[in-house]
Parts: C-alpha cells; structure tokens; sequence
C-alpha cells in the first residue's frame, strides 16, 4: 500500500526499499527565497505574542478600574473628583473615564464626541501591531509563489542543458518538486497569521464594546451635571467649580447709567 509522503524505490536486487521526506532538508533546497519566508515568520510569530500579551482584559479593563467605576456610579451623587484619582492610569478603560471626567458639567454631545475620540484612539492603538500581522499573512504566500515561479523557470532552463543521454523526466521532476517548496513554506506562514489577526481583530471589538458600555452610564450622568458644575485639571489634580446661574433680584433691578460726556468749553449743549 502507498503510504503519503514515502516513495518505494525498486533496486537492482528486485527488494524495496523505503525513502521519507526529509522535511527540514527540503526547506533547505527552497533556495534563497526561504530567507524573507523566514524572515516573515518571525515578525508573526513576535507580533502574535505581543498581542497576545497586549491584548489581555486585565491590561485594557483593569479590575480595579472596573470596580471603581462601578462603585461611583451607585452613589446618588457622582463625585467626579474622587473618581478621576480611583480610575488614574493607562489602560484603555481609564484613559477613557479620565477623557469623561475631564468634561463634567458640558453638554451631554461634547462629553460623548470626547470619549468616542479617546476610544478610536485607544481601538488605533491596539490594532497598531495586529497590521503587522496582516501584513505577514499578505506578503507570506506572494514570497513562495515568487520562489516557485523562479525555481520552475530554472528547472526548465537547466532541463534544456541536458545531454541527449540524460532523463530530462527525472530531472525536471527534481527541479519542480524543489520549486514548490516556497509556496509549502509561504501557506505554512500566511494560513496561522490570518487566523492569529482575525482572533485579535475580533478580540479587539469584544472588550471596546464592553468598555463603551460601561461608560455610557457615566456620560449620562456628566451630562446631567450641565450648568451644575465644571471640572477643569489643575496640574496632575482635577478639580470642580460650582457654576451659578442664578441673579440676585437687586443685582436684576440695578442698571448702571453712564453719564454724557462734558463738552470741553463747558457749555450744555
């Protein structure tokens, strides 16, 4: 029976004799195009581990951050002040609390365009390396089809430098097998990076989705906070400062009267 990826070779003394597939020798006869393959395969295999490390939960949503938020949002009186130092850092979460804290007492729209641009940039931030990822999926299988189609180009222009005694059947079937070797090498690279950025793209949208929803809550709430108060940050501190609307009925009923001006010679004109 034929087994895959074993040849039977038949000798002189009518016994067979049982040849596998060095796999790691075959790279080797890949020629000079398994070096940017290789090359390719380690950029993947370095930016799915960062994402893998960057793009954990506990990095972007901090449990501690997440409690924070939630303990504000259950006192009947949200503090904007006390929550801003609780939700301080650089996880995705925070700096988007921070973006909406920053806006307290402004219009409910220019609270939420504020965090809709924190989140994009934070959505940019982490997607940064997953393009890497792509692009190692994109380039992978161009560089072994590049390699085949340079390998079957010299198979075929060695096969014609063959002397009339020489099997060119066999010669030309060494040169085509070698060749494919680089679309192997290119499919085994871009196949794990498109699955690696498709997991991480979908890893992304999962947890911006979650952070989104727990903000919403306290954008609605900054929102009612309008005419109310105004939070501003003074050096590495924020701070609130009451907005009054009210006038006083004195302050209404006075109106300062500026007298005319005195002609120079004295005279009422």
């Amino acid at each position: 029976m034929w087994e895959t990826g074993q040849v039977w070779m038949i000798g002189q003394t009518g016994g067979a004799r049982q040849m596998g597939i060095d796999f790691f020798d075959l790279l080797i006869r890949g020629g000079i195009f398994m070096i940017p393959i290789g090359l390719t395969s380690l950029l993947v295999v370095t930016f799915a581990f960062d994402r893998w490390i960057g793009l954990r939960r506990g990095k972007l949503m901090p449990s501690r951050t997440l409690k924070s938020l939630r303990g504000g949002l259950k006192l009947d009186a949200l503090d904007p002040v006390a929550l801003y130092g609780q939700c301080r850092g650089d996880s995705a979460l925070g700096q988007v609390v921070q973006a909406a804290l920053l806006r307290a007492g402004r219009p409910y729209g220019e609270i939420q365009a504020a965090v809709g641009e924190t989140v994009q940039r934070q959505v940019d931030r982490a997607y940064a390396n997953v393009r890497w990822l792509n692009l190692g999926a994109g380039i992978a299988p161009l560089l072994g089809l590049l390699g085949t189609v340079w390998g079957l180009i010299r198979a075929f222009h060695d096969t014609t430098k063959l002397t009339a005694g020489q099997n060119r059947a066999d010669f030309l079937a060494v040169g085509i097998y070698e060749a494919l070797v680089t679309t192997l090498a290119g499919l085994m690279v871009a196949i794990p990076a498109a699955v690696a950025s498709h997991y991480f793209e979908g890893r992304i949208g999962r947890i911006f989705r979650d952070i989104e929803e727990q903000v919403g809550e306290l954008v609605r709430r900054l929102g009612g906070l309008e005419g109310k108060i105004r939070t501003e940050l003074v050096g590495q501190e924020l701070k609130t400062r009451p907005i009054s609307n009210s006038v006083s009925p004195a302050a209404a009923g006075s109106v300062t009267r500026i007298p005319p001006p005195i002609p120079a010679d004295g005279s009422d004109r």
